[in-house]
């Protein structure tokens, strides 16, 4: 974070006569920047016409681009794919002749294609083409022939790099279209709500013209809502929603309540921003808590012992990986303040409690990384500049945080079920993704998920112009040079877009050009600015708008100089009739602090938009009135917003039929509609002729004030600008005081001495190559530090995948299988019971008289418990030990009626052809184990793993069918058995998983690989895990059937 400054103080007298100054430095020139405190205008700096060898050097750099450009594998790949633009140019004519009823039967002419052999690949070609089509007949679009491409790319399974304002969501339908076609769903995952409902309002229309279903994932659906979306050909979401839909399913205890398409529930995704979801979202998890700890009285009291240690005396700070280190002296303040002897006590351990509330006092900033509303902490996701309500920061630092600000502590939890972004799509057989800024990361997106990135090219140039990165000593000094630099622009009549990477700096610059009377629009994640993030950014290309935005707020919504008429004309709508819909005034906190509208052009609406206004005023008059409705003002902006969807969805001249066959009725919500196409019209002139004059004077400008960890970060702000051919510009301002040289020990003091030398004055500016390389530098130390840290999540969180992928497969098959698979379990647990306890107590090696036959008895029988009766209860060690030496004699064995001499058979429970398959299926199993020793006693141990397995199976059936229950009821009670004793063992595990990722850090200190540990330690657990599942669940079962009880009472004991 940049230091906060004060406010600037005036220019001395000597730097108001300079404004630029050139000053040589041996090989590097640096150019120092200053104005004049007098006058709000820019004075820019003539120098002497460029050297000859400065022009032929630009011309050598250029040349050298484009040889760069011919000779990359990217060249080549996206040339290939040209060909494929060529087939779909020469289907077009056919199809633009054909009758909208033609196009939408080639749906189910493909279907049926692919049915009789062909592939996606034989139908491609058409498909585009049909998509194509129905995309310009439904919403004026035609896919250019670098959308082809970028298609093409995401059906590939690959990433496409598309520049913003390219039509990335137009270029979604055709992989989309053709992959549902095989009619195993396809998954179109956006970051929030906002855009999924966008999307597949807008976009759904050509599916839905070409008779596809279009689902549709929100917060607050129901289940059956959610099944029934899922089920649909095509499904947007969000990525959170669809993560924990995933997870919840995975929990689910009947069949009744899964949502997504099992047993299969993933086949083909699109993802939208993937760099955001799989990389910036990628460190952290999903997670489902479950009950609670009584730890939180512990939190408040370690804020009060952090307040009084003081940084570098009684605790050390790590920036880079935000850890922190008690010394001595802290340990020992820390024990006296909290009357203990040991922080790390077991008994009454403070340790982590005490970290927490220092990580909460030094690295977890309010306005930064949180704001406090309603009484919570929420956190601020720091790379979209949104609150996340419903995250929490694990391992007690939420906690931490809430005690350090004073507000209700919600107890720690325990973690039930968790999975990353990254873990979560690799599900998908087929996964592809689009974003704006990819190719920086593309060896990360090779490793982890065999993604390369092909670069599509612009539809138009781009004719953008980046400035040089601007240098400051003081963050002071930036501040005072972003408003001068925002205030000009705003005097040219340019609109400007700055990013701030928090709440606070945001906050700060908007008091700086309210001081001075710039008229600007805010958007961070405060709800009085959220609320209205779409509208904002939406209108941040008018003439004179300043927008001030966290990091990439508003990103997925496009830029357009002149503004965006659709949302013009639902702010004209929304004006207009609001006040007559409703009394109710607007909740600030909720529907957001009003546009700023200084400084802007008035739209002009016409006369036949005002009369349509009028008339849907009177009837939103009468009909509040006469039919007594009251709607909140909520409802009343959620019905504009749907009579927008109708216009959307349904046409002028079909909205005009409803109005003529419903005048009678007063149909309010196809007046609204109507009223808005024709605003529509209007604002659509208003913004291309605005748009036309700010183009002229420079189109948008971008300044950045910070540069960010990663240089896709700070692409994705400069991207904002010169969408689609526009002009536009960006100017990166940065301070050696930005909390990113500070948390990686940037070496600051040479350009402090540097600008010293040169002036008195710290606040002026240095550019040049010798600052760009050395940040670019510091750039990329910090992305590989980064990508370090990435690749060690990843390779821990594939030894818990490999884990999850056992444990929710198994949890399937219990819940969508049939009544005989679930038994056939309940068997497999029960000599995997049977099997353990033999093993511990035999050696194959060694003669039946050494095996512990005592113990092996004792523990079987206290396993099996009553359900065994009295025919085994006379089995003594000496009679077992007996027979097994005579069965170690015998030449053969009848496996139809299995038994050790002189010892009691089995029920005879194993009739029918199911139950002897079930009972071979366990000999041979047995028979083929690889794991036991082999030796000259493994025969006759096998023979009494495969006697008691069956004595303890056949006694179980044997009560079961004595109980009288039906069989329904039966398979209910195992089911519920399973999938609780499961769920139980998982989550304990999960816990576990997360302790030993912590412990296994330390024994690098031993010279010890600590993800090989992991790895070792991880699967010890897992084993350990599954044995106790099957021994609770079979000692569950023969409980039960032996006294039964309630279900419901199942794990009360």
């Amino acid at each position: 974070m940049a230091l906060a400054p004060s406010l600037p103080k005036p220019f001395s007298t000597q730097s108001q006569r300079f404004y630029c100054r050139a000053i040589s430095i041996p090989t590097k020139i640096v150019q120092i920047r200053s104005f004049s405190s007098s006058s709000y205008q820019w004075r820019r700096c003539h120098s002497s016409p460029k050297p000859i060898v400065a022009s032929v050097k630009e011309h050598l750099g250029s040349l050298k681009k484009n040889l760069c450009d011919y000779t990359s594998l990217n060249y080549w790949v996206v040339r290939d794919y040209y060909r494929l633009v060529d087939s779909v140019n020469a289907f077009e004519p056919q199809f633009q002749i054909l009758s909208d009823e033609k196009l939408t039967a080639k749906t189910e002419e493909f279907r049926g294609r692919l049915r009789q052999g062909e592939t996606l690949a034989d139908i491609q070609a058409e498909a585009f083409a049909v998509v194509r089509e129905a995309a310009k007949r439904k919403l004026g679009m035609r896919h250019f022939d670098v959308q082809i491409i970028g298609g093409a790319v995401l059906h590939d399974g690959s990433i496409a790099e598309m520049k913003t304002g390219e039509g990335k969501t137009l270029v979604s339908t055709l992989a989309a279209y053709l992959n549902a076609l095989t009619g195993e769903g396809v998954h179109v995952v956006t970051v929030n709500d906002y855009l999924a409902q966008r999307d597949a309002d807008w976009m759904g229309r050509v599916h839905r013209f070409l008779g596809l279903s279009v689902g549709l994932i929100q917060g607050g659906m129901t289940a059956k809502e959610r099944r029934s979306n899922y089920n649909c050909d095509i499904t947007y979401t969000n990525n959170s929603e669809l993560g924990f839909d995933y997870l919840r399913d995975n929990l689910a205890t009947s069949s009744g309540q899964l949502v997504m398409r099992w047993p299969k529930p993933f086949h083909f995704a699109i993802v939208d921003e993937v760099d955001s979801v799989l990389i910036d979202e990628g460190r952290n998890p999903l997670l489902i808590s479950g009950e609670a700890s009584k730890d939180a009285a512990r939190y408040p009291v370690a804020a009060k012992v952090a307040d009084l240690l003081i940084h570098g005396l009684h605790y050390k700070v790590e920036l880079k990986d935000n850890s922190v280190e008690l010394t001595e002296e802290g340990i020992a303040l820390s024990e006296m303040a909290l009357e203990t002897n040991d922080l790390w006590d077991e008994n009454d351990p403070w340790a982590r409690f005490v970290m927490n509330a220092l990580k909460a006092k030094e690295f977890y900033r309010r306005d930064v990384q949180y704001i406090v509303r309603n009484g919570k902490a929420l956190i601020i996701n720091e790379l979209t500049g949104r609150v996340e309500e419903k995250r929490r920061w694990s391992d007690g630092i939420h906690q931490a945080v809430e005690a350090k600000e004073g507000v209700k502590i919600q107890a720690d939890s325990v973690v039930v079920a968790q999975i990353t972004y990254q873990s979560l799509f690799k599900l998908y057989p087929k996964l592809s993704g689009m974003t704006g800024t990819a190719k920086t990361e593309e060896k990360e997106f090779l490793k982890m998920f065999q993604m390369p990135v092909i670069e599509v090219p612009t539809n138009l140039p781009n004719i953008r112009k980046d400035l040089p990165v601007q240098a400051f000593a003081t963050a002071r000094g930036k501040w005072e040079n972003v408003w001068r630099e925002v205030e000009y622009m705003y005097r040219q009549g340019r609109p400007v877009l700055v990013g701030t990477t928090s709440v606070e700096n945001a906050e700060y610059l908007s008091d700086l050009l309210n001081e001075h009377n710039i008229p600007h629009n805010v958007l961070n994640a405060r709800p009085k600015y959220a609320a209205r993030e779409a509208e904002i950014v939406a209108q941040a290309g008018r003439k004179h708008a300043i927008t001030i935005s966290t990091n990439m707020a508003g990103r997925g919504t496009d830029i357009i100089l002149g503004g965006n008429p659709k949302m013009l004309a639902k702010e004209v709508i929304e004006d207009s009739l609001l006040s007559f819909l409703t009394h109710e005034a607007p909740n600030v906190d909720i529907d957001g602090e009003p546009i700023s509208q200084k400084g802007f052009s008035k739209i002009k609406v016409g006369p036949s938009s005002l009369a349509l206004l009028a008339k849907t005023a009177l009837m939103a008059k009468h009909v509040s009135k006469s039919e007594g409705k009251g709607w909140t003002y909520q409802d009343a902006k959620s019905l504009i917003s749907e009579a927008i969807r109708m216009s959307q969805l349904i046409g002028e001249q079909d909205l005009e039929k409803v109005l003529a066959e419903e005048s009678d009725t007063y149909p309010l919500g196809p007046t609204i509609a109507l009223a808005y196409l024709s605003v529509l019209k209007d604002c659509e002139t208003h913004c291309f002729i605005e748009g036309s004059l700010v183009k002229r004077l420079g189109g948008l400008h971008v300044i950045g004030t910070s540069l960010h960890e990663s240089r896709r970060i700070d692409n994705q702000l400069r991207g904002r600008a010169g969408r689609q051919g526009d002009p536009g510009s960006t100017r990166f301002m940065v301070s050696l005081e930005d909390e990113m040289f500070r948390k990686f020990n940037f070496d600051t003091e040479w350009a402090v001495r540097l600008i010293s030398k040169i002036t008195n004055d710290e606040d002026i500016p240095i550019e040049g190559d010798a600052i760009v390389k050395q940040l670019l530098a510091l750039q990329i130390n910090a992305e590989k530090y980064f990508f370090g840290i990435r690749k060690s999540l990843v390779e821990f969180d594939e030894v818990l995948e490999v884990q999850r992928k056992h444990v929710y497969n198994l949890r399937q098959l219990i819940l969508t299988g049939d009544s005989e698979s679930c038994t056939q379990h309940i068997f497999q647990y029960m000599q995997a019971v049977v099997d353990e306890i033999v093993l511990a107590n035999v050696d194959p090696l060694k003669h039946p008289s050494n095996w512990s036959l005592g113990k092996l008895l004792h523990e079987f029988i206290g396993t099996a418990g009553k359900i065994l009766g009295d025919s085994f209860a006379g089995v003594t060690e000496e009679a077992l030990r007996t027979s097994l030496e005579q069965g170690h004699k015998l030449s053969s064995l009848d496996i139809s009626s299995f038994a050790l001499p002189n010892m009691p058979m089995p029920p005879n429970v194993f009739r029918g052809i199911r139950r002897k398959s079930s009972s071979l299926k366990r000999w041979l199993a047995i028979c083929t184990d690889e794991s036991i020793k082999n030796g000259r006693y493994q025969r006759i141990t096998n023979i009494l793993r495969k006697y008691l397995g069956d004595i303890l199976i056949a006694s179980y059936l044997d009560v079961m069918e004595e109980s009288g229950y039906d069989h329904a009821y039966v398979k209910e009670i195992e089911r519920a058995v399973i999938l609780k004793t499961l769920d139980c063992f998982w989550r304990d595990h999960l816990v576990n998983m997360n302790r030993l990722s912590s412990a296994v850090n330390v024994r690098s200190f031993g010279h010890r690989n600590p993800l090989e540990e992991y790895k070792i330690d991880g699967c010890r657990f897992f084993i350990s895990m599954l044995s106790a599942t099957r021994r609770l669940t079979v000692e569950t079962l023969l409980r039960y059937w032996s006294s039964p009880m309630e279900s419901e009472e199942l794990f009360v004991s």
